[in-house]
């Protein structure tokens, strides 16, 4: 039984792990802001370029599944 979901197991073990990287980037990149006293706007480029490579990832995601299906 394990043989037959194999991919789809694999799939959803790397999406966990993609996503629990970017939770733990977002962490280390908070805290290293914090500590540095960047200024907002500073601190809205990081997280808005952290933001679109999450994005790009959910992307990727999103169409393998319309190309799958």
């Amino acid at each position: 039984m394990l043989n037959e979901y194999y991919e789809q197991i694999e799939a959803l073990i790397l999406d966990i792990t993609l996503i629990g990287l970017f939770l733990l980037m977002g962490y280390v990149v908070h805290d290293l802001l914090k500590k540095n006293n960047v200024p907002a706007i500073g601190k809205a480029v990081v997280y808005f370029v952290l933001f679109l490579g999450a994005a790009g990832f959910i992307f990727k995601g999103i169409m393998q599944y319309i190309i799958e299906h």
